[in-house]
């Protein structure tokens, strides 16, 4: 069967485990009574008796019992009859099999199916650990939480950018999830990185002219900084749009870190000082210029003094030297007359 044709078939009508249990205990009790009588009476019964207590044990492997927000894929000598997706106690045919890929693969933050027995990590790449030991059968049908390593990514400018995002998912098709992908976790890992690159590739870090970061031939003024809503939410979209396939449903993704690379983050650092104090030095040029002018029209309309055109200007340039200076101005005193 193509894995692609595999549908999740839930199984609801075997929620009768306790029922179940119930019948296979008598009938182990039966056994014992049966083997007592048939001594007495007939050895045939002893027989049937002792090979019940032998065999009788395998039903048992058919109870199976579910939590909330758990999942449970049942294979059969190697075909899919179904999936145990609500919280109970089942009974199946004994000899069906759980099968999850990504049982042993654990992913930071994720409220992962604890294991019975705690494994041992063997290897981590990323947000992804792979372990060894006696993982869970069962899927979470919980919303999880993806967040891998910080990557470091070029912008559109090429400037060395590292940023980190956290991505919130769950399973909704339990049967795409097992049989789609070789291990649907190192997949969603795996194309959580390739969409960072690729929607990160075409920001800059801040605002930049005549950059297009929409795709409309338009320029605009997107950038990682300032656009974080946005950026997030594409980097949702073009991860969802690649493990859709896979069962899995992405909730959000947010950025949780954003810097320029340590090689320039000191240049970077300076360059917006530099940006910030001429952005201050011409609001404060715009600022005196006002200043001047108001002053040198209330002085003409109130009459006070009548200033040449020189005088004009060697009171424009004292006052434009206070009101721009970044140090307070030291007052002279002109005993003498004006002219």
């Amino acid at each position: 069967m193509n894995a692609k044709e595999i549908n999740e078939q839930v199984l609801d009508r075997n929620k009768n485990g306790l029922v179940m249990m119930i019948l296979w205990i008598l009938l182990y009790l039966a056994s014992i009574f049966v083997i007592i009588l048939g001594a007495a009476f007939a050895p045939i019964l002893v027989v049937l008796g002792i090979l019940w207590l032998l065999v009788g044990w395998i039903p048992f492997l058919g109870l199976k019992v579910i939590g909330p927000q758990e999942a449970l894929v049942l294979t059969l000598f190697g075909n899919y009859v179904g999936t145990l997706k609500d919280a109970g106690f089942y009974w199946v045919n004994p000899f069906c099999v759980g099968v999850n890929p990504a049982a042993k693969t654990h992913l930071g933050q994720s409220g992962d199916v604890e294991a019975k027995a705690k494994p041992f990590v063997i290897a981590a790449q990323g947000g992804t650990q792979v372990e060894v030991g006696e993982g869970s059968k069962k899927l979470s049908l919980k919303i999880m939480t993806l967040n891998n390593a910080k990557q470091k990514v070029n912008d559109v400018l090429g400037n060395p950018v590292e940023i980190g995002v956290a991505v919130m998912w769950r399973v909704v098709d339990t049967a795409k999830a097992v049989f789609t992908v070789d291990n649907y976790k190192e997949y969603l890992s795996l194309q959580s990185d390739a969409a960072v690159r690729n929607i990160v590739k075409l920001y800059p870090y801040d605002m930049a002219q005549d950059i297009d970061t929409t795709g409309d031939g338009q320029a605009d003024d997107g950038s990682l900084r300032g656009s974080t809503e946005t950026v997030a939410k594409r980097i949702r979209d073009e991860i969802q749009s690649k493990v859709i396939t896979a069962g899995i449903e992405i909730i959000d993704a947010r950025i949780t870190y954003l810097a320029y690379a340590p090689e320039i983050a000191a240049s970077m650092l300076q360059r917006q000082q530099a940006s910030a104090l001429i952005d201050a030095r011409k609001m404060i040029v715009d600022g005196a210029v006002g200043m001047v002018e108001m002053a040198l029209e209330k002085l003409k309309g109130d009459g006070v003094v009548d200033l040449d055109e020189e005088r004009k200007a060697a009171m424009v340039s004292n006052l434009l030297v206070v009101l721009c200076g970044n140090k307070d101005a030291q007052p002279v005193v002109n005993s003498g007359s004006l002219y």
